[in-house]
């Protein structure tokens, strides 16, 4: 799909907020869409889950999904950056993947336009999980006979593929969602769901411009078509003294990617959801709390200083984001 222009997506935004119209709350949904390309299926989600704990779908056997990305932990591996097969840092935070099938774009960049295309290329990146390419992936998988049965059913004649592997793995991603938060039972109806705190929080959040960036169920941008792109510049006052503090600019988001001038310090608007599960924060993770989290983005993006109630306020409603995390049973993998 056509990338949107992150100028335009950034001034669209900015007008929304001055003018009023920001998007109203909504609660998350239930159930997460499924592409025409990969519809959701038992079988699918099942398959999905066992291939997400499976460390044989790295090139050492070492490194699963899961292992940067534990289900009862958050969904993140809770270190600055992860490590992958050779010990090595990736580099930057691994984000949740709680209600990512609520997300347009993925890793930090975007720069997948798919969560297909996010766990193909995540195994396929030499320091994450380092498999050479998609044969090489088919070969691994192929080689361990249990898992044949478990493909037919859920994919028919086409069986093992590495496209295959990916839209298992993209099927069971899709049914990670915590809907029943304080903030969702309170957009539901239910006005005793959130604390004076936490409703003055959420007045401080749509008042000092936060959801000119956060907004939606996810709070992670404006309503797009799956496969766009929503970036904001980060940081946008580079001269905080927190760009400093915590290496900011070091690396220069979706630049390093695409080499694009108008890409520099852009970053994907990430979910605001779960926060109180994966400290530490930031693309680099060298944020260590909430509190200071909200104190960076006072500083760099709104380029005010919040006071300690402020910050207070702000964490509270923050932490009204987080729910119950479902418990997902790791799957007995096949020899």
């Amino acid at each position: 799909m056509k990338i949107l222009s992150i100028l335009c997506l950034g001034l669209l935004a900015c007008v929304a907020h001055a003018a009023g119209t920001e998007r109203p709350w909504q609660a998350l949904p239930a159930q997460a869409p499924s592409p025409a390309s990969n519809p959701t299926s038992d079988a699918k989600v099942e398959l999905g889950r066992m291939l997400f704990h499976d460390v044989r779908l790295s090139e050492s056997r070492t490194v699963s999904c899961a292992t940067c990305h534990a289900l009862a932990e958050g969904g993140a591996d809770h270190r600055p950056t992860s490590l992958g097969v050779h010990g090595e840092p990736d580099g930057r935070n691994a984000p949740t993947v709680w209600n990512v099938a609520f997300l347009t774009s993925y890793y930090w960049d975007g720069r997948a336009a798919s969560l297909e295309d996010q766990a193909r290329t995540q195994m396929l990146n030499p320091i994450d999980m380092g498999m050479r390419d998609s044969a090489y992936i088919e070969a691994r998988v192929r080689s361990i006979a249990g898992y044949q049965p478990y493909f037919e059913r859920a994919f028919g004649s086409e069986g093992v593929t590495a496209v295959n592997v990916a839209r298992a793995i993209a099927a069971f991603e899709r049914t990670l969602i915590t809907p029943d938060t304080a903030y969702d039972r309170y957009v539901k109806g239910d006005r005793t769901a959130l604390t004076e705190q936490q409703l003055r929080g959420m007045a401080s959040f749509r008042a000092d411009g936060c959801g000119r960036c956060h907004q939606g169920p996810a709070f992670d941008g404006p309503a797009l078509a799956a496969g766009t792109v929503f970036t904001m510049r980060f940081p946008s006052y580079p001269r905080s003294a927190y760009a400093a503090t915590y290496r900011l600019v070091a690396d220069l988001g979706r630049y390093e990617w695409t080499g694009k001038e108008p890409d520099r310090s852009q970053w994907r608007v990430p979910s605001l959801r779960n926060l109180t599960y994966t400290a530490p924060f930031m693309h680099n993770g060298l944020v260590p709390t909430l509190a200071a989290a909200v104190r960076v983005m006072g500083s760099t993006e709104l380029a005010r200083t919040f006071t300690d109630p402020e910050v207070a306020d702000l964490v509270a409603f923050l932490e009204a984001l987080s729910g119950p995390l479902p418990v997902i049973s790791a799957p007995v993998l096949p020899p």
